[in-house]
């Protein structure tokens, strides 16, 4: 069936296929709007930051200098900076060594990143035969997981390719003529190079999905099985979730062997945030209000989320013409576009970013200092995702929510 529905595919056009795709998640997000971003309580966008408890430092018992991996890696995670591990570092790690799949449940900017890149770079270190898949489901992500890989394979002489949409896919077809042992993409892209015969999956022995959970709200879980049943079936799969929903219990059952659990609970990123909302009165201006709001607080860097495309592009438009130095990312632009905005955004180019919720999660952009919320988010769990774009590193940082 799945050979079916790539041929199926070929024959059509794939630019068509994707409008389809994301015009389904656009409607069903609307639809999610409608039926839960509305009856979000208020009351739960307002909290102030507490004072800071005292609480057992609790400093892991493993060392990167203890890890059983090869020298040249050590070498590597210690160039980086790399001392202690994190907590799901401490747990996962040895797992993956072990050879064993793995369930992963932790938040945002816990370290999930390095936690199945140190040990799948260690295996391929072990065997130059190893191949591995990293799934993501959003460009940025992977082009953040690839920064980090090549941080860490630059002097392991191990190569990594990565293939998502937006991007041209023919230098991604010359990349993959080229040695490599790690691919990492997004579904779409995967099943279209797949379908193209240019990625053999059967050639893979491990797999890592990561932000597992996000994939399936974004729809990708036929994608997500097709994929799995595609690879060895001896293989080592990694899952990596903020959340254990029924969907991903019944994938880990499905498609794992006997997997390690893992649980970090990560301190409660909301702690760490001053929650306000700005009401909003009928028939008033929101774009005046929010310039209002953007020259009494002092801030570094802003994320002001907005549910649209179009009203993003529109928003960081309105604020440019007003003197602030912002641009916007999101779905609809190429991939460059959104690389550029995010580079600006981290290099202090820009100091304002709009982004609709593509980048809500997974990306580690440091210093934001205030969260705006000029738009109410589907649900609760979107809001909480927004939000811990600020507060991070330990430090505090402030969210302001939009109402009617």
């Amino acid at each position: 069936m799945f050979n079916a529905m790539f041929r199926r595919t070929r024959t059509q056009n794939p630019r068509a296929n994707n409008d389809r795709r994301r015009s389904s998640y656009r409607d069903s997000w609307t639809k999610k709007r409608k039926f839960h971003g509305e009856t979000i309580d208020v009351g739960r966008f307002i909290s102030k930051t507490q004072r800071p408890i005292k609480r057992d430092v609790v400093v892991s018992k493993l060392s990167f200098i203890d890890l059983s991996v090869k020298e040249k890696l050590k070498k590597a995670i210690l160039s980086r900076g790399f001392i202690t591990p994190t907590p799901i570092q401490e747990k996962a790690i040895p797992a993956i060594l072990a050879g064993r799949d793995l369930v992963g449940l932790a938040g945002t900017g816990t370290g999930k990143t390095a936690a199945f890149l140190i040990p799948m770079l260690n295996k391929i270190l072990l065997n130059r035969q190893e191949k591995v898949l990293i799934v993501v489901p959003t460009r940025e992500l992977a082009i953040q997981i690839r920064e980090e890989f090549i941080l860490l394979a630059q002097k392991l002489d191990i190569f990594s390719v990565a293939v998502i949409g937006g991007a041209n896919i023919q230098r991604q077809i010359r990349e993959l003529r080229f040695r490599h042992n790690v691919i990492i993409g997004t579904p779409g892209r995967l099943r279209d190079l797949i379908s193209r015969k240019f990625i053999d999956l059967a050639s893979f022995g491990n797999v890592v999905l990561d932000e597992a959970d996000r994939m399936l709200d974004m729809g990708f879980l036929n994608d997500i099985k097709q994929l799995l049943s595609l690879m060895s079936k001896k293989r080592q799969t990694l899952f990596f979730s903020a959340t254990f929903s029924d969907e991903i219990q019944r994938l880990t059952k499905n498609f794992l062997d006997n997997p390690e659990m893992v649980l970090i609970k990560s301190e409660d990123v909301l702690s760490r945030i001053n929650q306000d909302v700005v009401k909003v009165p009928t028939g008033a201006d929101k774009i005046e209000m929010l310039h209002d709001l953007l020259i009494k607080i002092k801030f570094e860097k802003v994320l002001v989320f907005s549910c649209t495309k179009y009203g993003a592009d529109k928003l960081s438009k309105k604020l440019f013409q007003r003197g602030f130095k912002t641009d916007s990312i999101h779905g609809g632009k190429t991939q460059g576009k959104r690389q550029r905005a995010l580079r600006m955004f981290k290099e202090n180019i820009i100091d304002i970013l709009v982004a609709t919720d593509v980048a809500a999660r997974g990306l580690d952009i440091p210093n934001v200092s205030h969260v705006i919320n000029f738009d109410v988010p589907a649900t609760y769990d979107d809001y909480v995702h927004r939000i811990g774009r600020t507060g991070r590193a330990n430090k505090t940082g402030a969210a302001v929510t939009f109402v009617s």
